[in-house]
């Protein structure tokens, strides 16, 4: 089907469905695209020229691909609350979110109280699917949270203070009274790392298999839970602390000092890559964002910092306290002190966070840990009484990718997950500050020598300048003009000097190279195609 255009050339007429498809898809596309592409046409060198066109073809190949996966594959969309008129989302309630959600989400929505076994920490699954609880008092759980049924809970009797799953929920790490142990999901005690001491706080690099742990005298202990080698033993020198991070984009431990300090560290080196003063007293809480440039910090100066961590910059101060720090998926940030919860937002794009909501817990409740749940829209609370969980519309990502994190998998599917994930496993040696140097080339530090034309030129410049310095008019006697021209010719040479010996030092190398490669014996087997010397 055609149209007749006003110069008599007829155009196919596109279905409206269709063009607001390709409208959409043109959007996304310009989304993934890696800025403007470059102009070619300035380009002399035709080979460049025409490596660069197809260089172009594949970012542009590219970028079509993602945004096709992303229009057929990602339907989902996060949604956050809206406020109408005069109305502020941070004042809506829990209970009003509860009675206009969906049976599945409101069933997210809960408290567990036992006041003999806490406060509470929690840690769960990348896939957000299961979720260990662990009580100061010495309670141990791990729970699926799709079922909201417990897999196994067991006493173990003496002090729990942090609780973090290692690649999956077939085992989990506990740090005790006197060592840290590691369990499995029904509740059998696998090992007792005695090497990390009395630790205060864990953490699980899931791409490098390595457990972190800092102890109450101020190490840092990495171990490798495939091999169970200690890749690394090093004393911050910065006393006491149990506020401990892990960069989820390059795998960088931070940690938080009583002196206002904030160190990253990485296993195979015993000094910290940054050492940064973020607050004028001690850092309570730390926390990153999930692409890895962004760090917020809550110091007992009562305020809460943003950083960026390209710059080390400050982005913004906000004031209040905060006990505990996390970011989730889509970037909210979450603060807990006290008995209160603040959710903070950046809704501008512009990394400026404001309020977003906030929930208050039943008076005398002390909040220990809040951790957003990964892919679902629900924020876990540690407390002194128990834990609780609570609806935060847009926290969660909505999509998930099956191949990174599939709530829904089986046991064939987690094996063959945990396979590839070891022999995808990277050694320590990759955690760095910028990933993104690995396998690039290092610049060379070698100057290029300069060309002959060059050097007569900076020596011809020298001996210009030594001729222009005006001579001191002296007593009568001493200011002959053969005296003068006796000086400039001396102060020429001078000018010369370094030039004249660098050119003699490196003809003497060379002449050197030239001796010892004419006296060294090659193999029989190559000695018939060396140069014969002439014989007088």
């Amino acid at each position: 089907m055609g149209v007749e255009q006003a110069n008599g050339t007829p155009t196919e007429v596109v279905p409206p469905s269709e063009q607001d498809i390709s409208d959409e898809l043109d959007v996304k596309v310009k989304k993934y695209l890696r800025g403007e592409g470059a102009n070619l046409e300035a380009l002399q060198d035709k080979k460049l020229k025409g490596q660069l066109v197809i260089r172009e073809e594949l970012y542009g190949k590219s970028a079509k691909a993602a945004a096709k996966a992303e229009k057929w594959l990602m339907p989902s969309e996060g949604g956050y609350l809206e406020a109408e008129g005069i109305e502020k989302t941070w004042r809506i309630k829990q209970e009003s979110i509860a009675r206009e959600v969906d049976i599945l989400s409101s069933k997210n929505q809960y408290d567990i109280v036992l006041p003999e076994l806490g406060p509470y920490t929690l840690d769960f699954t990348s896939s957000g699917r299961y979720m260990a609880v662990g009580g100061r008092k010495g309670h141990l759980a791990v729970i699926d949270m799709k079922s909201m049924g417990v897999i196994k809970d067991f006493q173990v009797r003496e002090t729990v203070r942090d609780v973090v799953f290692l690649h999956n929920e077939l085992f989990f790490a506990a740090a005790q009274k006197k060592y840290p142990y590691i369990y499995n999901r029904d509740g059998t005690e696998l090992h007792c790392l005695k090497e990390h001491g009395s630790v205060l706080k864990l953490q699980f690099l899931k791409n490098h298999f390595l457990l972190a742990s800092i102890n109450k005298f101020g190490q840092l202990h990495y171990q490798d839970v495939t091999m169970g080698e200690m890749v690394g033993n090093y004393r911050t020198g910065l006393g006491r602390t149990a506020i401990m991070q892990v960069n989820p984009f390059n795998g960088v431990v931070g940690l938080g000092h009583s002196g206002g300090i904030v160190t990253m560290w990485k296993p195979t080196s015993s000094a910290p890559l940054v050492k940064m003063l973020c607050h004028h007293g001690p850092v309570s809480a730390l926390a990153f964002h999930p692409n890895g440039h962004l760090m917020a910090t809550a110091g007992m100066d009562k305020k809460i910092k943003l950083w960026d961590l390209r710059k080390f910059e400050v982005l913004q101060t906000l004031p209040g306290h905060a006990k505990t720090l996390d970011f989730s998926q889509k970037g909210l940030l979450a603060t807990g002190t006290g008995s209160f919860v603040q959710i903070l937002g950046d809704f501008s794009g512009t990394e400026n966070y404001s309020r977003y909501m906030g929930h208050s817990m039943a008076k005398g409740y002390q909040i220990g840990k809040v951790l957003f749940r990964p892919y679902e829209d629900v924020l876990s609370i540690g407390h002194s009484m128990g834990w609780s969980c609570i609806l935060i519309p847009g926290s969660g990502e909505p999509n998930f990718d099956s191949w990174v994190a599939n709530p829904f998998e089986t046991s064939k599917q987690r094996r063959e997950k945990e396979v590839h994930s070891l022999l995808d496993k990277l050694p320590p040696e990759t955690i760095m500050l910028d990933p993104t140097k690995i396998g690039t080339v290092r610049q060379s530090r070698k100057r290029e020598k300069p060309t002959k034309q060059e050097r007569k030129a900076e020596m011809e410049a020298a001996v210009e300048d030594a001729k222009s310095i005006p001579l001191r008019k002296k007593m009568k006697g001493k200011n002959k003009p053969s005296k003068k021209v006796k000086k400039r010719e001396e102060a020429v040479a001078r000018a010369k000097k370094p030039f004249l010996e660098r050119q003699m030092d490196e003809e003497n190398l060379s002449r050197k190279k030239q001796k010892i490669s004419g006296e060294i014996e090659l193999p029989k087997s190559l000695q018939r195609f060396a140069r014969k010397k002439a014989t007088t």
